[in-house]
């Protein structure tokens, strides 16, 4: 078991605030005083800098931040490969997902996997595509879940789970009435896109730099940085967007939403694991395993 204190020094470094980290680790924040004061007396160094309400790390507590998230990190790696020695499924599996895969796919799977290995711990965080690749790399999640097309050697990508990416409206709109359009009409519609960085961003541009069309021709009214805030803005607007089929079942169920197809337009995908190369861990591996075999039937 790792010194309570170092915790109580990681959060209070991370969040720099000493109430929010009393809050996280359900103690006082007197008692987040006391073990910060107590491992600076033990190392004869000031950690955090003080300026009223403020505080910041000196270079001291830089470096004992460096060096405690590698301990953290030996510490959590020590603990797996004991437990599966043991034959159990036990320990903290940190997700860091693409907001679609975050708010849609793993809410299907998270539960049965949990079912299955209750004594597992998930710490989920979303962002876009960027953003993951960014927590990936800093360490601060195990196993990445992102879309997109490009592909950075720092990472090794295995497939997850096919997507579909559709032109998708409110259901009243008169253009729901065409089996069909034609692409250059892409350039007249107020169009609904997600923010730089997005990896549905990112393929979305890739197709229709297929079909000749510049999305810099596109007549864009909102970048938005979630398909949750494109999807309501439809349905309170005329505008269209291209989102993932699996943000819209429901809407395509009550008939709030429509689908337009785009002649010579489809938009596939996949959802990919993304993991450190050269490094694994048998947590982000069972993850994968069950993942990869779930039922994902729309």
């Amino acid at each position: 078991m790792l010194d309570f204190r170092l915790k109580v020094f990681h959060t209070v470094a991370r969040r720099l605030n000493f109430t929010r980290a009393a809050r996280e680790l359900y103690i006082s924040q007197p008692a987040v005083t006391k073990h910060i004061k107590a491992l600076e007396e033990e190392y004869s160094t000031r950690l955090f800098d003080r300026n009223g309400t403020k505080i910041q790390l000196t270079y001291a507590g830089k470096l004992f931040l460096q060096h405690t998230e590698r301990l953290f990190e030996i510490h959590r790696k020590l603990e797996m490969s004991l437990h599966a020695l043991s034959g159990k499924h036990t320990g903290k599996l940190r997700i860091g997902a693409s907001t679609t895969i975050a708010s849609y796919i793993l809410p299907r799977v998270l539960p049965a996997f949990l079912k299955k290995y209750p004594d597992m711990e998930i710490e989920l965080r979303s962002g876009n595509t960027e953003q993951v690749e960014q927590l990936l790399q800093d360490k601060a999640v195990d196993l990445g879940i992102t879309e997109g097309f490009s592909k950075l050697p720092a990472f090794r990508y295995t497939s997850f789970l096919r997507d579909e990416i559709v032109l998708t409206t409110g259901a009243g709109h008169p253009l729901t009435k065409e089996e069909t359009i034609n692409p250059e009409v892409l350039k007249t519609l107020p169009l609904l896109l997600r923010e730089p960085g997005s990896g549905t961003l990112e393929v979305v541009e890739h197709a229709l730099r297929g079909i000749r069309i510049n999305p810099a021709d596109l007549r864009v009214s909102m970048q938005l940085s979630s398909s949750e805030s494109i999807r309501e803005y439809l349905l309170h607007s005329d505008s269209f967007a291209f989102l993932s089929v699996y943000t819209i079942l429901h809407e395509l169920r009550n008939g709030s939403l429509s689908i337009i197809d785009v002649n010579g337009l489809e938009i596939e995908r996949y959802f990919y694991f993304m993991q450190l190369q050269g490094q694994a861990d048998p947590l982000s591996g069972l993850f994968m395993d069950f993942a990869l075999h779930h039922n994902y039937r729309l």
